[in-house]
Parts: structure tokens; C-alpha cells; sequence
């Protein structure tokens, strides 16, 4: 390596702060916000919702009611773990829910539509609740939702 260097070095005792940003060209704010065009329309229900069809007032407090209850085995809802197959409300608001249990032999096959029929039948605005217990098509994994495979390490 050579002494000449493409660089010079300059020791120094200190060296000058560098100057401070200064606002002083920065625009004033308004003297008043004007007001969010989204206001308030986020927080809108939908007007012409059939409580009895998906996102509807009786449907979806079917679908919560269904979320509160465990499989006594596996630490999970039965609406996530995939053992509801379908539920519809009338317009009488009578609701049917079609549900399976993870095999024939689960020790709540007898025990399980009950409760989940006397839990629907709960909700307001239900008049009556009818589970129909199908095997066809078989439970299985690829049923539950990702909230369900997370909890259970899945994921």
C-alpha cells in the first residue's frame, strides 16, 4: 500500500451542531376541519337487511350463539371446527341448523344437537330450532377455519 492516499484525514476537537429544521414556511392549519365525508357512514347498519339472511340481526346471532359452544375434547367452537354445515332461518324466523360431529362414536353424539338446539332457540328473535345430525359428507380437518388450526398448532 502506498502513502498516498486518495483521502485526507483532519483530527478535530469538535465539530459545529448541525443546523436545527426550522418550520418557520410550514402552512398554518385550517381554522376548521372540515368534516370526514366518511363520518358516521361507517358506522351505518345496513337498512334493508333481512334479519334472517347472513349479516342479518337473527343469522348472525344464530352463528355467535353456535361459536359458544366447546367440543368437549378438543379446545375449540364447533362453528370454527367445522361441524356446522349449514344454518338457515325462515322468514318466520324458524331456524334449521345441519351440523356433524367429529366421528359416530364422539361421546356427545347423543348430548350435542340438543344443546346446540337449545342454545339457537335462545337467541332472540328465534322461534323454534331444528338440528338435523348428518355423516354425509364426513367431518374432516380441512373443515376448520384458520382460527381453529391456529389454535390447535396447526398453523
Amino acid at each position: 500500500m502506498s502513502d498516498d492516499k486518495p483521502f485526507s484525514i483532519e483530527e478535530v476537537e469538535a465539530a459545529p451542531a448541525p443546523p436545527r429544521a426550522r418550520v418557520d414556511d410550514a402552512v398554518p392549519p385550517p381554522a376548521e376541519r372540515k368534516r370526514d365525508y366518511l363520518d358516521g357512514f361507517l358506522a351505518e347498519k345496513p337498512q334493508d337487511t333481512d334479519p334472517a339472511a347472513p349479516g342479518g340481526e337473527i343469522y348472525e346471532g344464530v352463528i355467535t350463539a353456535l361459536k359458544e359452544i366447546f367440543d368437549p375434547e378438543i379446545p375449540v367452537n364447533i362453528y370454527d371446527l367445522g361441524l356446522i354445515y349449514g344454518v338457515e332461518v325462515s322468514p318466520e324466523a324458524a331456524v334449521a341448523v345441519t351440523m356433524t360431529l367429529t366421528t359416530p362414536h364422539c361421546p356427545v353424539a347423543e348430548s350435542m344437537p340438543g344443546e346446540v338446539e337449545m342454545r339457537v332457540a335462545a337467541v332472540p328473535g328465534v322461534r323454534d330450532c331444528e338440528v338435523a345430525l348428518v355423516w354425509d359428507p364426513p367431518w374432516d380437518m380441512a373443515k376448520m377455519s384458520d382460527e381453529a388450526k391456529l389454535e390447535l398448532g396447526m398453523l
